[in-house]
């Protein structure tokens, strides 16, 4: 499979000008390092804009859904160091949500990500997810330059939990559907977000927005 994990964080967010060059130092040589060597994150990545927003998106995928709610990665989110303490308060525009992985299909990791995230009604849940895993995203995949598809959804009460480091930070949002794409070029992602997974597509599981972006890769890190 393409996800190292049952479970995935994603979160997306700009950055202040005044934070910007701090933040690529922050993030690359602490934070993402820090949040791979808790027990049970297996790999993190970063992603910056292509098309679409925020800027940025961090996706980390995790052993299970039970890691999400541990001791050890409360542990972190209620103890922040000094440096991430100081490099939240430059997010801005954040979207946030724990994620189990309903859906994934492909093998390997795609340098351009495009990520679907919305809310709809409950309701709809059922009927939203058999459409894309039995016919939407296998068809997609069978378009050259994809590589593998995903469909996430938000734990929310859990995504809203008010630890320390979020207390810093502004509030986000918590979208509680994730749908992410991987390619090896942007044109088919841009392609499929556009037509197959574009607004028309949501409106018949009552979704009156679903926020659209393409991703190119930046950083990533295994745990050893």
């Amino acid at each position: 499979m393409s996800l190292a994990g049952a479970s995935v964080i994603a979160i997306w967010n700009d950055i202040t000008d005044e934070g910007r060059q701090n933040f690529y130092q922050w993030h690359d040589r602490e934070h993402i390092p820090e949040r791979v060597g808790i027990e049970g994150f297996l790999r993190g990545r970063r992603y910056i804009a292509v098309s679409g927003a925020p800027e940025f998106l961090t996706l980390y995928e995790v052993r299970d859904h039970a890691v999400l709610s541990g001791k050890s990665y409360l542990e972190r989110l209620n103890n922040p160091t000094e440096w991430t303490t100081r490099s939240v308060r430059h997010f801005r525009n954040v979207s946030r949500s724990l994620c189990a992985v309903e859906y994934s299909v492909g093998k390997g990791s795609g340098g351009i990500v495009g990520t679907v995230y919305f809310d709809c009604a409950p309701e709809h849940d059922t009927t939203l997810l058999d459409r894309l895993a039995q016919r939407t995203l296998p068809t997609l995949l069978e378009a050259p330059g994809m590589v593998a598809a995903h469909v996430c959804r938000a734990d929310v009460e859990a995504s809203k939990a008010k630890t320390t480091e979020q207390r810093g930070r502004p509030d986000n949002l918590v979208p509680r559907w994730v749908i992410l794409l991987e390619g090896a070029a942007s044109a088919a992602i841009e392609a499929a977000l556009s037509a197959e997974l574009g607004p028309a597509a949501f409106a018949e599981s009552g979704v009156a927005h679903a926020a659209h972006g393409v991703y190119r890769l930046e950083y990533d890190l295994l745990k050893a």
